[in-house]
């Protein structure tokens, strides 16, 4: 646990005990804070209250006694309206924050100099945030590894000069972090995403560029507009990383950064550092840019290349992102429950080829239509869940597809027919480009069961 002790002897207001409310709940007492934490959930408060935590309906609370409101980032701070809490927190003149700025300002306070490195982007961020924390716990490096990912930050051990943070940060913490500050601030890229909750692209866009605005090195990758130009507006010191796309020769002309092209990584006198051929868990053109960001982010707190190839070889990737569950025969399965839309799956396919394709559940806006391009691919299509009418529609005449209903169902007709291909490799491929609530409570839990169905195999 990180104490937070910048609020000592005074008294906090917490709305949000989830995971990272109630471990910031925690932390700010362990600190010496007064807090007085509420949640909708009846369960959630009443766990607060077996780990001590003084719980009070904040609508009931005096708010000018407050130093600041703690809001879990899943709670509305603007879009599509603020949460009553903040309406209250404004009108008493209280400082709206999140877990992150109260790490920020206990670094600030006990450690200023404490490695922090923090990623953010629409799309990567959580493989990038796993690839650089595997790559420095494999030099000897002491790491702790949150945010966005999984661990909250305030769980994590406190910083110090000889420990590294390695934090992955949504657009919701961003926006509750006001001092964010890292030594190496990574933005991977921009897309729509999270329109609902802010607004317009444009703030989207803006709370993004935050992360890197301040930090003492920014990592960008400029293969799309948004990055592009927060990266010409950046004024401090820079590594701006481009993709070049299979099938293209050559990059720019002359670059000053970092180029990810054939599955290297080129720097700006046309050397090698980085080369992933071969590494399963970093098969694909944005895996390459994933690797460029970790050579980066790594070298920027002491790596040498040696280091970081050594331990981009040895990383095993993430459950459920482009996870290869295992062999049979000359068949792959791989699991991507996580590709939740289109834009996800098309790096999957981008991958692959010879695909045995389980797709389906509870469609996005545009479906697969976005996928056409890549469904010379695809071998064969097997739909499940809600989206099958929709899908089979899309697919119809182009891709030869088979009505599966269930995962069940799917993988073992899905391996039989791979098997029986013919083909070199032949993957059979879990990309659902859907959410999974039609069936399953979440991606996890879809992964989970195509893995357990694969090794049923035999």
């Amino acid at each position: 646990m990180t104490p937070v002790t910048t609020f000592a002897g005074r008294k906090v207001a917490l709305f949000g005990l989830g995971g990272s409310g109630l471990a910031t709940a925690l932390a700010l007492k362990e600190g010496g804070a007064e807090v007085v934490a509420w949640d909708d959930g009846a369960a959630a408060v009443e766990r607060a209250r077996e780990r001590g935590i003084a719980t009070a309906d904040l609508r009931e609370a005096d708010f000018s006694e407050f130093a600041a409101l703690v809001l879990a980032p899943g709670v509305p701070l603007t879009h599509p309206v603020p949460h009553w809490t903040v309406g209250l927190a404004k009108a008493a003149g209280v400082e709206i924050v999140g877990d992150i700025e109260l790490f920020c300002r206990e670094r600030a306070a006990i450690a200023p100099q404490a490695p922090f490195v923090a990623i953010t982007g629409t799309n990567g961020k959580s493989t990038t945030t796993a690839l650089i924390a595997h790559v420095l716990r494999e030099a000897g490096r002491d790491v702790q590894m949150g945010g966005n990912i999984g661990t909250a930050i305030l769980s994590l051990e406190p910083p110090s000069e000889s420990r590294v943070h390695v934090v992955e940060l949504s657009s919701f913490q961003i926006d509750l972090t006001p001092s964010l500050d890292p030594s190496v601030g990574v933005l991977m890229n921009i897309t729509p995403d999270h329109l609902d909750r802010h607004g317009a692209m444009e703030s989207y866009a803006a709370i993004k560029e935050r992360l890197v605005a301040s930090a003492g090195l920014a990592v960008i990758g400029i293969d799309d507009a948004w990055s592009r130009a927060v990266a010409e507006r950046r004024e401090g010191p820079l590594v701006r990383v481009h993709v070049v796309p299979p099938g293209l020769a050559q990059g720019p002309a002359s670059f000053d950064g970092l180029t990810a092209r054939d599955a290297t990584v080129i720097d700006g006198e046309g050397r090698v550092v980085a080369d992933v051929t071969g590494i399963g868990s970093l098969r694909g053109a944005h895996n390459w840019q994933n690797a460029a960001v970790a050579v980066a982010a790594c070298r920027a707190v002491g790596l040498s290349d040696d280091a970081i190839q050594a331990g981009l070889r040895s990383f095993p990737g993430l459950p459920h992102r482009m996870e290869e569950v295992g062999r049979r025969g000359a068949v792959l399965f791989v699991n991507d429950s996580k590709a939740t839309n289109a834009d996800s799956t098309e790096k999957a396919l981008t991958a692959f080829r010879d695909v045995h394709w389980i797709l389906g559940g509870k469609a996005k806006d545009g479906g697969i239509f976005p996928l056409v391009p890549l469904f010379d691919r695809v071998a064969h299509a097997y739909l499940i869940g809600a989206a099958s009418d929709a899908f089979a529609a899309t697919l119809e005449g182009a891709v030869p597809y088979t009505r599966c209903e269930t995962l069940e169902v799917a993988v073992p007709a899905a391996a039989q027919a791979a098997a029986a291909s013919g083909a070199a490799e032949p993957v059979v491929l879990l990309s659902p480009a859907c959410a999974s609530y039609d069936q399953f409570p979440n991606f996890e839990v879809r992964g989970d069961r195509f893995r357990d169905l694969v090794r049923a195999l035999g």
